[in-house]
């Protein structure tokens, strides 16, 4: 099929990232810091505290039951506090990127879906994560960032994009498929792109990279572990996408985190309760 346009290639992707809207600068001090113990905590509480919408949408992330405070948190000092610079952190981030991307450039591109799957996976993986001890807060964050390179596709090349929907439902294929056929390059590799210029953590650009084939050397085991929570969420429906295939599931990952018949079930409830608070605090 004659696609109207030029392919992609990997150096468009990374060229059209200063195009991109620019996380509050804040989060990306956050972001530079995931790996730096000797953080002040208190200025950047206080740095945060200046943009109002961002400390609004993280406190009521902080305030829903998941994280079941005792008390109200009504800064972003008592949510750190309370829950931990860690968790807090993820939070914040979560509401910034939540909120950052440009809506309705793309014909056919449904950017509420969009977002309803990949606080469904964060939800998902982060309860996925603490049956296993796994690091939630990572584990949330990596599920909440598993497909941005989707957003980066569609908020750089729009026209491009809507192309590949148009393809994907002539042909009934996958979105990754679809991707490549018409664009040469995929969104796991426009992800890892603004991964890396975003600066997140080797384990963070792994996941993201990986999370589609966790098999693959040197996957990592959040790969794996967002792997499962994708084809959970996309087998749930819980972004109610309808056209949403469920992907095939490694065998590799699946066993990796070694979980019985009655956990996950008892998980996917768990899921499908997260994911109404998460979606109630993020999207509205």
């Amino acid at each position: 099929m004659s696609t109207g346009h030029t392919q992609l290639t990997a150096a468009d992707i990374v060229a059209h990232l200063d195009d991109l809207p620019s996380l509050p600068v804040v989060v990306m001090e956050l972001l530079d810091s995931i790996d730096q113990e000797d953080v002040d905590i208190s200025v950047l509480a206080k740095k945060v505290s200046y943009d109002q919408a961002l400390t609004a949408k993280t406190l009521r992330l902080a305030n829903s039951s998941q994280y079941g405070l005792q008390v109200k948190a009504t800064t972003i000092q008592q949510a750190i506090t309370y829950l931990g610079f860690q968790t807090t952190r993820s939070l914040i981030m979560s509401a910034a990127i939540t909120g950052c991307f440009p809506e309705g450039r793309c014909a056919g591109f449904d950017d509420k879906q969009f977002w309803r799957h990949s606080v469904a996976t964060a939800a998902c993986a982060k309860v996925l994560a603490r049956q296993i001890r796994f690091n939630q807060d990572y584990a949330f964050t990596a599920g909440l960032l598993h497909n941005i390179g989707r957003l980066v596709l569609v908020s750089s090349f729009p026209d491009h994009y809507a192309q590949v929907i148009a393809y994907r439902a002539e042909h009934d294929c996958s979105l990754l498929e679809a991707e490549q056929s018409v664009l040469g390059v995929d969104h796991v590799q426009a992800g890892v792109a603004l991964a890396e210029r975003w600066n997140f953590s080797d384990t963070m650009r792994q996941a993201i990279g990986n999370y589609l084939t966790p098999e693959a050397p040197g996957a990592g085991f959040l790969a794996a572990l967002i792997h499962v929570a994708n084809a959970i969420v996309c087998a749930l429906d819980l972004a109610q996408a309808g056209d949403d295939m469920v992907p095939p599931v490694s065998l590799v990952a699946w066993n990796a985190l070694g979980l019985s018949e009655e956990t996950y079930l008892q998980l996917f409830r768990e899921t499908e309760l997260r994911y109404e608070e998460i979606t109630a605090a993020l999207l509205h």
